[in-house]
């Protein structure tokens, strides 16, 4: 989801570190997160996704002299914080990439924060293809290697996906006292920590979970030993039985996110039954969605300058100063290279994009790569297949631009609108826009509707748009432009129209 390039948020702006220790590697750090618990029971405390647990740290061994460290706000406690450093790959003969490697790396330094690491170095390479067995070639890997002695590195990552077998080589090759891990499994871990109710939390842990179970022999050193006769299945390996039980496991979660979709649809069906069009946002991750549904509706939904704060959808209702109702939905943000299985683990989610009215994609215009990030929304909303529903582009941030005139102007033509969800700016021009979108999604009818049936005319004030009204001996002639769901409501009244007058 991107618009035209500007100037980067100021206060998400990043500069990635070489590969020379940075010069306050030991200075305090940002307050770490805690990880959540391990998905699966036989999984060592170790392996929990790139970030280990707070409690687990705070149990070792005293850090090195240039272990990042900071003071808990709360608790008092040091906060040890784990290194990190980043590895990109840019392949020559592969197009269909949105970001240039180096701006790749720096969301991928911004992932890393939101997880809860700190980032001391970085490094990419350009390969035709990248190598079969460690993804990167053996000069680089020595690279690294020495990179992890220097700077204390704990934890390697990678841009893109990783195999089984590469993620075992990598490891092997570095020494085997640091964890590999690649861009998937870091925005699964984010996920994890911010899935804040029991819908977002089985949707990560499927998605988890169809990410691990490849990588079972990576994961658990265990694995490589044979079962003896207490396990079922004489000689049968071990890693065979922990995947058939991840694979029940599985298999019991889609069944419960099956449950969730149809709950989801008798919701809908309900929320249909009183008329009000929905309107949902849609961007990249860390567009400003939350802050714009808080500033019009005045709700209390977590808004921060991190990437993917809201995982939840959040639904409140829009009173315009016509009277003009509508539903507004705060929605998961993209990003490039979304792993696809949170894509289908999330479906029951993003199917509430597929009922919406207007779907408003709203942009930071204040990114420097604000082009690239709206074609990757755009990728996901064509996935989605819901490019028919009508859609209104705004461009955000625009006061962390330095030329917000031109960007104004540059928008002007193109029919966007300009706002700042941040002091309100733009947000009468906003609503107009939507009000006319809506209009644009409803269908036009001329009914008459009965004296004793007036809580239809007050829907018809509430959700639809009149434009002529007659009041009649026995009822009210109404011209108006109402939402598909009313219109049907209203059908028998629509055949009355002729006879009335």
């Amino acid at each position: 989801m991107s618009a035209a390039a500007c100037l980067f948020a100021a206060a998400v702006s990043l500069t990635l570190p070489s590969t020379s220790a940075p010069a306050n590697a030991g200075a305090s750090g940002t307050r770490c997160r805690r990880s959540p618990a391990p998905l699966l029971r036989c999984s060592p405390p170790r392996r929990r996704g790139p970030v280990r647990a707070l409690d687990e740290r705070l149990l070792e061994a005293a850090p090195a002299p240039d272990t990042v460290v900071t003071e808990g706000e709360e608790t008092g406690f040091d906060i040890f914080q784990e290194k990190a450093y980043l590895v990109g790959v840019e392949c020559k003969r592969t197009g269909g990439n949105l970001f240039g490697i180096e701006e790749s790396l720096k969301e991928l330094e911004q992932l890393a924060d939101t997880a809860g690491l700190v980032v001391v170095g970085s490094t990419y390479q350009k390969l035709s293809t990248p190598n079969p067995r460690t993804y990167i070639g053996s000069g680089k890997v020595s690279e690294i290697r020495t990179a992890i002695q220097a700077l204390d590195v704990e934890t390697v990552i990678f841009d893109d996906e990783l195999s089984p077998g590469q993620l075992r080589n990598l490891e092997k090759s570095f020494g085997g006292s640091v964890r590999v891990c690649d861009r998937t499994a870091l925005i699964l871990d984010i996920f994890n920590q911010r899935a804040a109710t029991h819908e977002a939390s089985l949707q990560v842990t499927l998605a988890q979970m169809e990410y691990q179970l490849p990588r079972l022999t990576k994961m658990w050193g265990h694995l490589e030993r044979q079962a003896g006769g207490q396990v079922k299945g004489m000689g049968e390996k071990q890693i065979e039985v922990d995947k058939r039980i991840l694979r029940t496991q599985i298999s019991g979660l889609r069944k419960e996110l099956e449950s969730v979709r149809k709950h989801r649809k008798l919701y809908r069906n309900r929320r249909q039954s009183v008329p009000i069009p929905v309107v949902s946002l849609v961007g990249y991750t860390n567009a400003g969605k939350s802050t714009l549904l808080n500033r019009l509706t005045g709700a209390d939904v977590l808004a921060e300058d991190k990437l993917f704060a809201t995982l939840d959808p959040t639904t409140r209702r829009v009173l315009m100063k016509n009277g003009t109702e509508f539903l507004l939905t705060d929605t998961v943000g993209f990003i490039q290279k979304l792993p696809t299985m949170l894509v289908a683990a999330f479906r029951a989610t993003l199917e509430e994009i597929s009922e919406s009215s207007v779907i408003v994609h709203l942009v930071d215009i204040s990114h420097p790569l604000a082009q690239q990030q709206i074609d990757a929304v755009d990728r996901v909303l064509k996935e989605l297949d819901i490019e028919s529903i009508p859609k209104l582009v705004v461009w955000n941030k625009i006061d962390n631009t330095d030329e917000s005139f031109r960007v104004k102007e540059e928008a002007e033509k193109q029919g966007i609108i300009c706002i700042s969800a941040m002091n309100g700016d733009g947000l009468d021009e906003f609503c107009n826009a939507i009000q006319a979108k809506l209009k644009d999604s409803m269908v036009p009818i001329e009914a008459f509707v009965p004296y004793d049936k007036g809580d239809l005319l007050n829907d018809i004030h509430k959700v639809g748009m009149v434009e002529k009204m007659e009041y009649k001996e026995n009822g009210t002639f109404v011209k108006a432009h109402v939402p598909l769901p009313l219109a049907r409501l209203l059908t028998p009244l629509r055949q009355q129209v002729a006879a009335a007058l």
